[in-house]
């Protein structure tokens, strides 16, 4: 049970502080969906 608690209070401050949630401010799927597109297809230099 420790374990698990300790998994859980873990994976909660990993999301909390290092993943964005980028998409939440796009209403639509599609809006989301071009994003990620335009995200994942950008040359970075």
């Amino acid at each position: 049970m420790i374990i698990l608690i300790k998994l859980f209070i873990m994976f909660f401050i990993l999301k909390l502080f290092f993943f964005k949630d980028d998409l939440r401010v796009y209403e639509s799927e599609q809006e989301k969906q071009q994003h990620i597109i335009h995200e994942l297809t950008l040359q970075k230099r």
